[in-house]
């Protein structure tokens, strides 16, 4: 599915990645300005992290309509190297959907589909959108749209291939039975498909227009985050993402949707086709329990129901517990919004390495929480200090975070996994531009730290280039300062967009006003430089297509985006 319309709005055309169904939702969320600005993110072919990415994954999740419209969601696997990426516009895959799929006879040539590729040991994701050329001995998609998705929410887990056995007759129905609602309401994982304008599966030679397609996205959250009442309806949270709403906007257009609940244990597949209802200001209801992090719920009237059990070769297991028992053994303000846990072994033991830009994802009990909540955060530390740090911005409704400021002191125990993530320093050499907003100051902290133990001076050129509004949103300036004094090869560029009057120019920051692309050319760093941005979506959309549009090579721009993290 493309999105690359002109939409008329008056009089004045206007370019955006988005369509009509997305832009109301981000309307109705409140975040309309980042559809002038996002369209960075989503590309009309498939960078080479994705091709790699997509090369070496055992499965990929499909979302398609079958002979009446109706969005399902299927997965299919293959052996080592059954996806191929001959070029950034195609993708080539050696499975089709099985006899038993409700899409089996819909995947022809002509057809759209929405792609999911996920890691889930890694909790490294990438969404593609495009449109089948060829079904034969092959699936092959024409790429129409690629973006990648950030980490939040996905369960790790790791996958090993059984022998496959034929797999039972398919139990096909119009409702949920006891049991498939049990396994709904235990699960903490889900994929949903969303189509967008009118679609047919028996749409045959036509060409896939500017406001049509599937979407195939992932969800998930604490063990029975789906909730499922008394007449069948299925409720889902909405969590804060990257603020596309890619799949809302389809829903928008068109309530009809596609859901997948794999069984991890058994490799069996529970397909759901239905229509969805969005409620945008959810009131608690008597007998509804609620999700503090949900800001809105997807309401789903189930349609029809396929059960395939043992549907797959792969098998997935996920250590419940996490493997790492971790103590606070220290807690420094570091503005009016951050704060770092300084996190150790309790026994002085060794912690398992990390690369600089990688994060740790961290489970926190949490009182009136059933489950442990489970979040992401960057690790702001040196990689050689032999001690975590993770620096975490109070959100104003997070759970974790406002949990981690008020309620988390030096010597309490934090559970987590093994550091992880594919944002680091890359691997040529050449001038480093390290480009953060807000608290996007993480990882370029722990980058920091890594090219001046690395470089003795000697190094390369770097640039570390920090926007933030003022001194007191400033995080970790005496930090930096001091890494700079040290460092003879690294320059500093500080953006304060509303300095207060005491804050000093020439001394807390360089300059007053926005980062632009323009000043992030001006350093002089070239064309061999590369360029590494965190900070929110709508701030790296705009540095990332400035670059671009200047003749940066997108090759040379990597970046790494966060929203309100709960």
């Amino acid at each position: 599915m493309t999105r690359e319309t002109m939409l008329s709005q008056e009089t004045t055309l206007q370019e955006t990645p988005f369509h009509q169904g997305e832009l109301e939702a981000q309307r109705r969320a409140g975040v309309e300005s980042l559809a002038s600005s996002a369209g960075s993110f989503i590309r009309d072919h498939m960078p080479e992290q994705h091709r790699e990415f997509f090369a070496q994954l055992p499965f990929i999740v499909m979302a398609a309509g079958d002979a009446r419209g109706r969005p399902w969601v299927t997965l299919l696997e293959g052996d080592e190297g059954f996806i191929e990426t001959p070029d950034a516009r195609t993708l080539a895959m050696a499975a089709t959907p099985d006899a038993q799929d409700p899409l089996a006879s819909a995947i022809v040539a002509g057809v759209d589909v929405g792609l999911l590729g996920i890691e889930l040991a890694t909790r490294r994701r990438n969404r593609l959108n495009g449109v089948v050329r060829s079904a034969q001995e092959r699936l092959v998609v024409e790429v129409q749209q690629s973006f990648g998705n950030c980490p939040q929410y996905i369960r790790e887990r790791e996958w090993r291939r059984v022998e496959f056995v034929a797999a039972p007759d398919a139990a096909v129905s119009e409702r949920l039975d006891s049991g498939q609602r049990a396994r709904i309401a235990a699960a903490d994982t889900f994929f949903i498909g969303s189509v967008s304008g009118s679609v047919s599966a028996h749409d045959s030679g036509s060409e896939p227009s500017a406001s049509r397609g599937y979407d195939a996205s992932h969800r998930g959250g604490e063990p029975g985050f789906v909730q499922v009442t008394e007449n069948g309806t299925l409720r889902i949270p909405d969590y804060a993402g990257n603020n596309f709403f890619n799949t809302l906007g389809n829903l928008i257009q068109d309530p009809r949707v596609g859901l997948l609940f794999v069984d991890f244990e058994t490799g069996g597949l529970l397909q759901v086709t239905g229509r969805a209802r969005i409620d945008w200001a959810p009131q608690e209801s008597q007998g509804e329990s609620r999700d503090p992090n949900a800001k809105r719920w997807i309401e789903v009237s189930v349609e029809q129901v396929v059960d395939r059990p043992a549907a797959l070769a792969l098998r997935w297991r996920r250590e419940e517990e996490a493997p790492l028992r971790l103590t606070v053994v220290d807690k420094v303000a570091e503005s009016d919004q951050i704060t770092s846990f300084y996190l150790a072994e309790p026994e002085g033991g060794a912690l398992p390495p990390f690369q600089a830009g990688q994060h740790l994802a961290v489970e926190l009990d949490i009182p009136q929480h059933s489950g442990r909540v489970g979040r992401s955060y960057s690790l702001s530390g040196s990689p050689a200090e032999g001690i975590y740090r993770i620096s975490v911005k109070r959100e104003e409704r997070g759970t974790a975070s406002r949990f981690l400021h008020d309620g988390i002191a030096i010597g309490d125990a934090i559970a987590a996994r093994p550091p992880a993530g594919e944002f680091v320093l890359p691997s040529r050499r050449g001038p480093l531009v390290l480009v953060s907003a807000g608290v996007g100051i993480t990882p370029m902290l722990a980058m920091l730290h890594a090219v001046g133990a690395e470089a003795e001076n000697e190094g390369p050129p770097v640039w570390f280039v920090h926007a933030t509004r003022n001194g007191g949103t400033h995080a970790f300036q005496a930090e930096v300062g001091e890494l700079l004094a040290k460092a003879g090869n690294v320059t500093r560029r500080i953006f304060y967009s509303a300095p207060r009057p005491n804050d000093t120019a020439g001394v807390d920051y360089d300059t007053e006003g926005r980062l632009t692309p323009d000043d992030l050319l001006e350093l002089g760093a070239g064309a061999d430089a590369s360029y590494l941005l965190c900070g929110p979506a709508r701030f790296l959309a705009e540095i990332s297509a400035g670059l671009e549009a200047r003749g940066v090579a997108a090759d040379r721009i990597d970046f790494e985006t966060f929203g309100p993290a709960g």
